[in-house]
């Protein structure tokens, strides 16, 4: 069953979801990369984001007549924002992201402590994705290039996301190599190994 959920998020809506519930999301959704989190950081955001999700994404952007749309919407590899992102998580109070791939034990404590989930998206989906975007409302920081600027996204029903790092300090990623390194410990004393 699917949760829906409306942006701005609220901690209890947040604080309610657990690994392995799957969400959509409808309302406002921000683009945020490396360059983005870097500025956010250094001079404070353009917008309110209390309550945002932000969405690793680098997306394919087109200029038409009616202003930006939105041709693809992959996710970028979350990790790549280890070092930024419980920072921006306890400055900004974002209540969600939205990623491939899952973030580091630093952020699963910044998510506990300041109430913020991480939403694993398909990789490879950039075209399916795109289609849960209504429209562009606005986009910030251009400067820094197309896939690093700031998007403004209203989206409807976007998803479905699994819920992969929850505010009680569990992840998915987590328990997965958890139980690969008990496998592997398992054959290798099997092996006589160890």
């Amino acid at each position: 069953m699917i949760k829906r959920i409306t942006t701005p998020l609220k901690d209890k809506d947040v604080r309610d979801l657990k690994i392995g519930d799957i969400v959509s999301i409808t309302g406002t959704i921000y683009t945020a990369r490396d360059e983005t989190h870097l500025r956010l950081l250094e001079e404070g955001s353009p917008v309110d984001l209390e309550g945002a999700v932000i969405f690793h994404c680098g997306p394919i952007v087109e200029k038409t007549d009616e202003g930006w749309e939105i041709v693809a919407a992959g996710p970028t590899t979350s990790s790549r924002m280890n070092s930024l992102e419980p920072k921006t998580i306890e400055r900004f109070k974002i209540r969600g992201i939205i990623g491939k791939g899952g973030m580091d034990s630093n952020t699963l404590e910044a998510m506990k402590e300041y109430g913020c989930v991480y939403l694993a998206i398909t990789g490879g989906a950039a075209l399916l994705a795109a289609k849960s975007i209504e429209r562009v409302e606005s986009v910030y920081w251009l400067d820094l290039s197309m896939p690093e600027a700031m998007w403004v996204l209203k989206v409807k029903d976007f998803g479905p996301l699994v819920v992969a790092m929850d505010t009680k300090g569990e992840s998915i990623y987590a328990n997965i190599d958890r139980l690969v390194q008990e496998r592997l410990l398992k054959i290798e004393k099997e092996l006589n190994l160890v």
